[in-house]
């Protein structure tokens, strides 16, 4: 392509010298100087808008990097010394503090707390901790003090091996632009052919000025600026479509894959659901009202740290009850929480609480803690001077309009699946409340690009639709990552498609919109490719002057640009 481009900007540019140096060698007074340039400005907004989509693409390891803490204490000789992150050794014991992002990789050999990994594995409620636990670097430490032995330093920490797998599924082009490549490596020889032909039978015939000025027309006219400009300027049209309905979209590999579209995956936590715990159900139990058992569990939560008691505070707000301070409070770290109110003695927590304390959990209530954690909530036990009076169900809980989304991706023939790093349970309780068929449970992050080549190598097409860290390199290995708005920028600058008002039903949109903008990518080559074929041999003919060539040129180009603005009219 570039050698046509150049050919016939150099013949444009030497027929204006001619004309201006030697005037008695024209024929026709125009400069054709002009179409040189009208040539160039054509193309290079064709390459400018590629490079900037192609920038935008490398911001991802970027923002993948800055994750990990640039510093770390390291404990010698029983001191704590600050080091950077890159002097860290295997076997060395980090001393990680509560809010402090944990360095790198690791296994607990001190110390209690609760780790938020959900910006790595996706989970939405902190994992607890303990001595042997392992631990994962840039996830976060959110209660106490952890002693941390590094067993995974540099480019082996789960975070490397993410951007790493980021770097490798963004090396591609989209297949369309290969092929117009390949097409045109065929073209401009027989361009060259043609005007030899027609240069040679019109110099014989008719001189050497009609020859030129031939020769100059079908170079003028064969000038791919229409077939440069293809596939650009129906992306940034789609991409401006889009953006009135908040779905960004970000290239041409994405967009060219949508019509091919067999399946759509969804991560769980953030993206189908809030990302955040809330509290789903209350039973009382002898005698109390459930308004008493949420004063009661929030009385006793509320100067605790956990995220669960968050999800306790948060409902008994919203019931706008006013919360008085416990007497006394105590947190049994793995178990729950003590106190006591006005003489009242205060137990809330799980199992191992209640046997703990010599409390026996009744029948019915074991029943109803049973079907909770079957529905994959987490149930914490209320008990009052030793006797259980209430149960409490917390769980992430789906978005609004995330049932009626997926219901409208299956009514256009897609296979819908759930991906997350969640326990199974969890997931298929998530799944079977918004009618998805698959689920693909305890997935770790890297492991996840590896289930969508799986996929791919299937035969499917593959759409991924994430928001966290822990999504990036799938977002990035699907033929289409679609990245939720209010997820993390790293999701958003993997992901081909961005739902930038957090709505799961763009999902439908963005799909719909990459198939309008590609079906115009079409219409706008086989306009390019019909016009040189038409064109072509009307000039080699002597029909056309190098002036109306370039018109003709300049004309096709501007179709190309006006057919790719339609996508304007689109209705989502």
């Amino acid at each position: 392509m570039d050698v046509l481009i150049t050919t016939g900007v150099l013949a444009g540019w030497s027929y204006g010298v001619i004309n201006t140096f030697f005037p008695q060698l024209g024929t026709e007074g125009f400069g054709y100087m002009e179409v040189a340039i009208g040539i160039l400005a054509f193309v290079l907004l064709g390459k400018f808008i590629e490079e900037t989509i192609r920038r935008k693409s490398a911001a991802a390891i970027r923002k993948l990097l800055e994750l990990q803490p640039t510093a770390a204490r390291i404990l010698k000789d029983g001191k704590e010394v600050e080091v950077s992150i890159d002097e860290i050794q295997v076997g060395d014991v980090l001393v990680v503090k509560p809010g402090e992002k944990i360095p790198t990789d690791g296994v607990v050999v001190a110390g209690y707390s609760s780790v938020d990994e959900k910006i790595i594995t996706g989970e939405s409620i902190p994992v607890e901790k303990t001595v042997g636990s392992e631990v994962i670097g840039a996830t976060i430490n959110k209660t106490g003090v952890l002693k941390v032995k590094a067993t995974k330093v540099g480019e082996d920490t789960a975070l490397m091996q993410i951007v790493h797998l980021v770097e490798e599924a963004q090396a591609s082009n989209a297949p369309i632009q290969r092929f117009a490549d390949r097409v045109v490596g065929y073209f401009v020889p027989a361009v060259f052919a043609a005007a030899a032909i027609a240069f040679t039978y019109w110099l014989f015939t008719d001189g050497f000025t009609k020859a030129f000025l031939v020769l100059l027309a079908i170079l003028l006219i064969a000038c791919p600026c229409a077939l440069g400009i293809a596939t650009p300027t129906a992306i940034l049209a789609g991409v401006g479509k889009g953006a009135e309905f908040g779905v960004l979209l970000r290239g041409g590999e994405y967009v060219e894959n949508a019509r091919k579209l067999t399946t759509v995956i969804f991560d769980k936590t953030g993206t189908l659901t809030k990302g955040e715990p809330s509290v789903t159900d209350i039973t009382a139990f002898a005698g109390y009202k459930e308004s008493d058992v949420l004063m009661l569990a929030a009385i006793s939560e509320k100067v605790s740290e956990h995220p669960l008691a968050e999800a306790i505070m948060k409902a008994a707000n919203e019931a706008k009850l006013k919360i008085p301070d416990a007497d006394s409070f105590e947190a049994i770290p793995g178990h729950g929480v003590k106190a006591s109110y006005k003489n009242k003695q205060i137990l809330f927590g799980n199992r191992r609480l209640m046997a703990a304390n010599g409390i026996t959990i009744p029948r019915q209530v074991e029943e109803k803690l049973a079907r909770f954690e079957e529905q994959g909530k987490t149930a914490m036990i209320l008990a009052v001077d030793g006797k259980i009076v209430g149960v409490i169900a917390v769980m992430d809980t789906p978005k609004e309009n995330a049932a009626e989304a997926i219901k409208e991706l299956k009514g256009m023939g897609l296979e819908i699946a759930m991906l997350t790093g969640d326990n199974e349970t969890t997931a298929k309780a998530i799944a079977k409340q918004l009618g998805i068929d698959t689920v693909i449970a305890n997935v770790l992050p890297w492991q996840k690009a590896d289930v969508i080549k799986k996929l791919q190598s299937e035969g499917k097409v593959v759409a991924m639709v994430g928001d966290g860290v822990n999504d990036a390199p799938a977002l990035a290995q699907a033929d289409i990552g679609i990245a939720i708005g209010s997820g993390t920028d790293i999701a958003k600058e993997t992901g081909g498609i961005v739902l930038i008002k957090d709505e799961l039903r763009d999902v439908a949109r963005g799909i719909k919109l990459s198939n309008a903008t590609m079906r115009k990518i079409k219409q706008n080559l086989f306009w390019a490719f019909i016009y040189n074929i038409i064109a072509i041999p009307v000039a080699a003919v002597g029909l056309l002057s190098p002036i109306i060539a370039a018109g003709a040129m300049a004309f096709s180009s501007l179709f190309v640009v006006s057919n790719s603005a339609t996508l304007k009219l689109l209705k989502l």
